[in-house]
């Protein structure tokens, strides 16, 4: 567990460093690196929260066909 952990721990790490590093030798100005930064978070929780509300009506029909009376 502790492998695993310490795993995350430095993949976690390693992205924030690697994604530091990108922000500081971006070709961009800062303005429009914002702005396209703002527009992929956006984007990828609008993904998200599309996944969670189809996920909870996929589990929402197998609980009422759990629920359901069996013949």
């Amino acid at each position: 567990m502790r492998r695993v952990l310490g795993f995350l721990i430095g993949t976690i790490v390693g992205g924030l460093v690697g994604a530091t590093i990108a922000v500081l030798f971006a070709p961009r100005s800062g303005e429009e690196l914002r702005s396209q930064i703002r527009q992929r978070v956006e984007a990828f929780a609008a993904d998200v929260r599309q996944a969670v509300a189809t996920r909870r009506i996929e589990l929402q029909e197998r609980l009422e066909a759990l629920r359901a009376p069996r013949a």
